[in-house]
């Protein structure tokens, strides 16, 4: 069954940068479109970014765009989320997903099944 492990998260100034990992085990990811999701506190679950299986579409929501860079290695069953010029407003804890029925990119959180226990982004000064 697969599993999924998110890391990377942590403290950051704005304007900061972090990338965040998504590691999958217990099967491969090759066949999945994985997504980013955040949830800030009080604030319901968002989607940030997804990609396809094949890692040839990808979209972000429009708060994210031109700052986070979604990638995949299949290689190492990973899937990475590059976050640039981070704001206090991108404070949140973050969730990579993956069902085994999605495989283009998706940003509704109810086409998921399989989540990450989630990794703690939080930019300050």
């Amino acid at each position: 069954q697969l599993q999924l492990v998110e890391s990377g998260g942590g403290l950051v100034q704005p304007g900061g940068s972090l990338r965040l990992s998504c590691a999958g085990s217990g099967s491969t990811l090759d066949y999945y479109a994985i997504g980013w999701f955040r949830q800030a506190p009080g604030k319901e679950r968002e989607g940030v970014s997804c990609i396809s299986s094949s890692g040839g579409s990808t979209n972000y929501v429009d708060s994210v765009k031109g700052r986070f860079t979604i990638s995949r290695d299949n290689a190492k069953n990973t899937v990475y989320l590059q976050m640039n010029s981070l704001k206090p407003e991108d404070t949140a804890v973050y969730y990579c997903a993956a069902d085994p029925t999605v495989v283009m990119c998706v940003m509704h959180s109810t086409w998921y099944n399989y989540w990450g226990q989630g990794t703690q982004v939080t930019v300050s000064s």
